[in-house]
């Protein structure tokens, strides 16, 4: 009886839990109520930690001499996890969150590989069928955990560019391979009683290396341009990996969690790879997002610089402005003085709206947390499908910190890499602005043909202190900033 009201606890608790998660990702789906879901989804993660401690009243008479240290060492774990977690939450840059993205999906695997490590190590999986989710959920894991800190790596520029070498998809083919027959071996071995050709913990251990490695292979070679596809595929396997180990343990909160990571994780990817026309496949073993040898002998026309001030004027007299952010605007932390821009702009009677790709940035959603950090109201917020069609009607685009999300060789140029590529229709604008510090070319590695447009003009220069001057252009006409 000492057992039942705790273990009666632990389920009710974690059912709770898996509610809080699928209701906090419903009000995910809104960037109105984004805050308040992620907030609920905190809670109910709280709720199912805290309910994990109850499992004191269950543990065998040979683990409990040791329940003390065991509990002492998850509480200290808790306690540096939850801090670090907090001191880090609040002092990345908006910049800088797609690394940490990258960074907590390999936690999370690296923590479904270490249950499953525990399991296997300690032969507590029961019959072939938990075998085998327990190694899909180790190799799984093991991927999601070193794949994703490869992606952090890029991300963060401490791998500067992709890695590729002679045959290096047959490499990853042969690491793959070497990983499921090691990890059929295991099964046969576990499930045979057979005597192993070396011993069982150095089996595993040459299983989660394999997987370990292919996760590094797999990620090297992806370019910049993939970063939000490959951190949506690492935040599914995450949530796959999760889930495995949750029905091995048999932890519905685990298992709901981990599956609805999966699917929503596995949508958005499709998304990403849809809104970049190419399918995962080719987003994993192409060499997309590098300097690509595609000539340019096809772009015509000269760049046309422009003083911000004068760019901020046309715009205070036009009657609709589009504005399409990009990275640059983030790396600038330019969005607090756009959001001023586009007040005065008001104010003066301008129609303002925004226009995000879903690729835009370094992270899926990157863009739209970024206004919404500034204060912008989200009905000025367009997603590329609401919105395109209404460039043609603009007196003018304002481009800042964009660049292959708004190149209309993706529309016109068979040759170019990204031919095919939904993008934005900046360049059907009566006038465009892009506001750049020089002249570099997107994560593509291609000269925007925009840029050379007859309607185009260069605003050279950091993003917040073109704003800067575009603001005091604006200002010097007498206008002032709407309430």
């Amino acid at each position: 009886m000492s057992t039942i009201i705790p273990q009666l606890i632990i389920g009710t608790t974690d059912l709770a839990a898996a509610f809080l998660f699928l209701y906090g990702l419903k009000r995910m789906s809104s960037p109105v109520t984004a805050p308040s879901g992620i907030f609920v989804a905190g809670l109910g993660m709280l709720v199912a930690i805290l309910a994990s401690f109850l499992y004191v009243f269950s543990v065998s008479a040979a683990a409990r001499p040791h329940l003390a240290v065991n509990v002492g060492l998850a509480l200290v774990a808790l306690a540096l996890g939850g801090g670090i977690a907090w001191w880090s939450g609040r002092k990345v840059a908006l910049t800088a969150m797609p690394q940490m993205v990258a960074l907590y999906n390999g936690m999370g695997g690296g923590a479904a590989g270490a249950i499953a490590a525990v399991e296997l190590f300690g032969n507590k999986a029961q019959g072939l069928a938990q075998l085998v989710v327990t190694l899909l959920g180790a190799l799984i894991g093991a991927v999601s955990l070193s794949g994703s800190v490869i992606a952090w790596a890029k991300l963060d520029g401490v791998i500067k560019k992709p890695l590729r070498v002679r045959g290096q998809q047959a490499v990853n083919a042969l690491v793959m391979l070497a990983t499921l027959v090691v990890g059929g071996y295991i099964a046969f071995v576990t499930q045979s009683g057979v005597e192993p050709l070396i011993p069982m913990p150095e089996l595993i251990t040459l299983f989660f290396g394999c997987a370990l490695v292919f996760g590094v292979l797999m990620t090297l070679p992806i370019g910049g341009a993939d970063m939000p596809v490959v951190i949506s595929i690492y935040n599914a396997l995450t949530g796959l990996a999760v889930g495995f180990e949750g029905f091995v343990l048999q932890n519905p909160a685990l298992m709901i969690a981990g599956m609805v990571v999966g699917a929503a994780g596995t949508l958005l990817t499709l998304l990403m790879a849809k809104a970049m026309n190419r399918s995962v496949g080719n987003v994993v073993f192409t060499n997309f997002g590098t300097p690509a040898k595609h000539k340019q002998g096809n772009i015509k026309g000269s760049l046309k610089p422009v003083e911000a001030g004068d760019a901020g004027i046309f715009m205070r007299y036009a009657s609709k402005v589009i504005i399409v952010p990009g990275y640059g605007l983030a790396a600038a932390q330019g969005q607090q003085k756009l959001y001023e821009f586009v007040k005065l702009l008001q104010a003066g009677g301008v129609d303002v709206k925004f226009a995000i790709h879903p690729v835009a940035g370094r992270m899926p959603g990157q863009m739209d947390v970024l206004l919404a950090e500034a204060g912008v109201p989200y009905d000025l917020i367009f997603q590329l499908e609401d919105i395109n069609d209404q460039f043609a009607g603009a007196d003018v685009a304002l481009v800042i910190g964009a660049n292959d999300v708004v190149n209309p060789a993706a529309r016109t140029d068979k040759s170019s890499p990204i031919y095919g590529m939904p993008i934005l229709n900046a360049d059907k604008a009566k006038k465009v602005y892009v506001v750049k510090r020089g002249e570099g070319k997107g994560y593509a590695g291609i000269v925007n043909a925009l840029f050379y447009g007859d309607n185009c003009n260069m605003v050279y220069g950091d993003a917040q202190a073109v704003l800067g001057k575009m603001i005091e252009a604006v200002k010097g006409l007498g206008l002032a900033a709407a309430a």
